[in-house]
């Protein structure tokens, strides 16, 4: 139970059905569809397109995502919304146009084919219920009408003025009068309204082809882009189902979509940390070490071997023998550099979790990367662009290497947790490369500490990447002494991070506890 004598907020209880974003107006609209007859999947597409219209510099239909869905009765199926590179673009292609290193944030290489809208309606062709017309009535209104800017993301927006400055379509549609727009006040975008519309008439065609697919692709390439039209309408039905991939967490099952994402790093840290003592009576000092220790090697092995051109990178570090050399790297008293088994910053996403009256769970994550993607936004169309090309390698025979209609290692991931073959948790983390990380965290703190979600979700942050261990600022000093002596080189951050949004779903007592993430303008709802 929570100390109600100090700020925080209360895990929502509901009896039907329950609703976690991060943001109030797409719990609204979730909630809404609901109340309608609306499904899981329903709620989920009305929510995520609307936080396309009010977290503009988190999320969109110019980005990509990922859904782990449960249907009450049927397997848990993997969905992955995200774009692939052009037919034309290769490492050999890219470095005789003068890009070697790394692939820059701003310009038209960033951009592979945007997989969101394609992974939206094959969704909601195969499971949803209401008419997608329905669904992003909201999300229409908001961006043709107005919203109000919610005080997160205010802040998020005026921090990436400069940057929205540089591109004269970003800057007429961010910056209106020449400014970020403040909280409290109003915005609108008219022109994405419009392709929302089209969406809505015509499904993924309105996107992939046609006139807006004609006009990003000339938008690209006069920024020197390869992409075609022929790499558009590939993409139309481009967002694939899986098998997802799963470990074993004190007799649950956590279940994370296969790469190309890094849900395989998340399972690889459970697997490291099922091996350690997480229960209450552990310090604080001590979860933090180990929890990094385990981030440190699970992120060392995803950067050097996990890609879609490693396609059996899963079965080998999910294995008994990976997961017991995993284990014998940490060290519980000392921070230890990774090293990989065999010897051989944070961005910008929204994720929300949705449970129905039927059981239905949902897990759905919808991102654009970096804040406000690639900061490239097509006048004609009102489109921002992603920039999950960045994540690509420049280095050939890398199994993340840049190559014709490949995609990228993703940091987005969708979550969920099963026990006796019933959904028992959607889940997801924001934070870019954090989010492994923090699924890792989110399911100790529950699944070791018995937090309730919404607790669980509060817990003070920390997280081991690029050689520094990030604290939040409400880990304790001694805390931070003691993994400062056990050789972290400790870096407490000045703000929050990440987000986090979860439903857990109390089968016996016929509840749904959801917790939404106080570091954005989170919000539960349910009946």
């Amino acid at each position: 139970m929570r100390d109600f004598c100090r700020p925080g907020r209360s895990a929502l209880v509901a009896t039907e059905a329950a609703v976690a974003t991060s943001h109030p107006l797409a719990s609204a609209a979730a909630l809404e569809i609901l109340a309608a007859g609306g499904n899981a999947v329903d709620a989920a597409i009305a929510a995520v397109a609307v936080q396309c219209v009010v977290e503009p510099h988190m999320t969109g239909i110019g980005g990509d995502g990922f859904v782990l869905y449960a249907p009450a009765n049927g397997p848990v199926v993997a969905l992955n919304g995200s774009g692939r590179a052009p037919a034309a673009a290769s490492v050999e292609r890219l470095a005789g146009l003068g890009v070697t290193g790394e692939i820059p944030r701003h310009g038209a290489h960033a951009v592979t084919v945007p997989g969101a809208v394609a992974a939206w309606t094959r969704l909601h062709a195969d499971h949803g219920r209401l008419p997608l017309d329905r669904l992003l009535l909201r999300a229409i209104r908001y961006a043709e009408e107005g919203y109000g800017v919610s005080p997160r993301v205010a802040q998020d927006w005026a921090a990436a003025v400069p940057l929205l400055a540089a591109d004269e379509g970003c800057r007429a549609v961010f910056l209106p009068g020449g400014r970020a727009p403040r909280a409290g006040e109003r915005h609108a975008q008219p022109l994405l309204g419009q392709r929302l519309r089209d969406i809505a008439a015509h499904g993924a065609a309105a996107f992939y082809t046609g006139a807006t697919a004609e006009s990003l692709v000339g938008f690209l390439r006069a920024r020197g882009g390869l992409h075609t039209l022929d790499d558009f309408a590939a993409a139309q039905g481009g967002a694939e189902y899986a098998a997802p991939i799963a470990t074993d967490y004190r007799g649950y099952e956590i279940l994370e979509c296969p790469p190309n994402g890094q849900g395989l790093a998340a399972l690889m840290i459970l697997n490291a940390l099922g091996g350690f003592d997480l229960s209450p009576s552990v310090g604080d000092a001590d979860r933090h070490h180990l929890q990094a220790e385990a981030t440190k090697l699970a992120y060392h092995h995803r950067d050097a071997l996990v890609g879609e051109g490693a396609p059996d990178a899963a079965a080998a570090l999910l294995s008994a023998e990976a997961t017991a050399a995993l284990r014998r790297r940490i060290d519980p008293a000392r921070a230890q550099p990774p090293a990989l088994w065999t010897e051989a910053e944070h961005k910008d996403t929204v994720c929300l979790s949705v449970v129905d009256r039927d059981g239905n769970a949902i897990s759905f994550i919808n991102s654009i990367f970096h804040s406000f993607g690639s900061v490239q936004l097509d006048p004609a169309t009102g489109v921002l662009l992603h920039s999950r090309g960045t994540s690509f390698r420049l280095t050939e025979g890398h199994p993340n290497a840049l190559a014709p209609r490949r995609r990228p290692l993703h940091t987005i991931i969708p979550g969920l947790i099963r026990k006796d073959g019933r959904a028992v948790c959607p889940f997801g983390v924001m934070g870019g490369h954090y989010q492994a990380a923090g699924h890792g965290a989110f399911v100790s703190a529950v699944l070791d500490r018995g937090l309730d979600v919404q607790t669980a979700i509060d817990q003070p942050r920390s997280f081991a990447f690029n050689g520094v261990l990030e604290i939040e600022p409400t880990v304790a000093e001694d805390t931070a002494a003691e993994l400062a002596r056990r050789g972290h080189a400790v870096v407490r951050r000045n703000e929050p991070m990440g987000g986090g949004q979860a439903i857990w779903i109390d089968h016996a007592a016929g509840l749904l506890i959801a917790g939404s993430d106080h570091r954005k303008d989170g919000c539960a709802l349910g009946f």
